[in-house]
């Protein structure tokens, strides 16, 4: 399993419903095919609460580290990702919902005041809940309480919900940086990367050329490299190696031969496939084949 993307890494499932745009999750980094969602965003906003285990989650250029208990904001649009640490697995529950749950209509006094000032600023991609401070506590116990409601369903649980979103919403207005405004340069670059990441994966299978992606995003090589390096902390074709090793687990689970997968993959022959397989993973494609089976 893999979150479906479209062209543009937006993720194409559905969040809730058009009349309640909200949805509670439980998922485990072992049901992924490489124990790793992969990068993708949609205009959602998701907050995740780590019920077991850890995990390395990503959002645009930062990166965290989420133990259990921990809660991440991940903001409207930004990209990102999550893998497992020291092989171990995580369970997880995101909340994910569109922002007109918490402002009600377009231009209201709460969206242009308390949500805009969030959503618009690409400068607080995320926030880690980890108790640092007081008001995380108190966060949680809300976020608790909207997973329990959504989960038994109580009578008028709709509108208790709503109210426990806001009070969250609150807490989080009250406690971002919303003074520090991304300049729009910013959102050029992240669409540059997510240029990138749409190339990649409608091509991943094919020859790529550094002049290939500069080509597509209309930016010269150098700059291609630095921008890519900058906001993804690792090389382009560091990314490229391990994108095309995540796309061949899935092939891993098939009859497919090693070679077969390699020329699928990208990968100009399977000795080079298993090498670079081997390095990422830790062991050879035949050995994490083995494995599957043995599940």
């Amino acid at each position: 399993m893999q979150i479906i993307t479209n062209q543009f890494q937006k993720e194409l499932k559905k969040h809730g419903s058009d009349h309640f745009p909200f949805l509670v999750s439980y998922q485990r980094l072992s049901e992924y095919d490489s124990n790793s969602f992969l990068w993708h965003c949609h205009p959602e906003i998701e907050i995740t609460y780590i019920k077991k285990g850890s995990m390395h989650y990503r959002v645009n250029n930062r990166s965290f580290h989420l133990k259990e208990g921990d809660i991440i904001f991940c903001n409207s649009n930004a990209l990102h990702s999550g893998e497992m640490e020291d092989q171990e697995d995580c369970s997880y529950i995101p909340i994910t919902f569109d922002s007109k749950l918490i402002y009600g209509f377009f231009q209201s006094t709460i969206c242009t005041k308390y949500v805009d000032p969030v959503i618009q600023n690409l400068a607080v991609c995320a926030m880690h809940i980890d108790y640092s401070e007081n008001w995380h506590t108190i966060f949680r116990d809300h976020m608790l309480k909207v997973i329990s409601l959504d989960k038994e369903k109580p009578d008028f649980y709709e509108l208790d919900i709503s109210i426990h979103m806001q009070t969250m919403w609150k807490l989080l207005a009250e406690h971002f940086p919303l003074q520090a405004v991304s300049p729009a340069s910013d959102l050029t670059e992240y669409e540059r990367i997510r240029k990138i990441l749409s190339y990649i994966e409608q091509n991943y299978m094919n020859r790529i050329t550094l002049t290939d992606i500069s080509e597509n995003i209309h930016l010269c090589e150098s700059e291609c490299t630095r921008l890519f390096k900058r906001h993804m902390n690792t090389t382009l074709f560091a990314f490229l190696k391990e994108y095309r090793i995540e796309r061949s687990l899935e092939y891993l689970n098939t009859k497919e031969s090693i070679s077969n997968i390699a020329e699928k993959t990208g990968f100009s022959d399977s000795n080079y496939y298993t090498k670079v397989f081997s390095k990422i993973k830790g062991c050879s494609p035949r050995e994490y084949r083995k494995n599957l089976l043995k599940q």
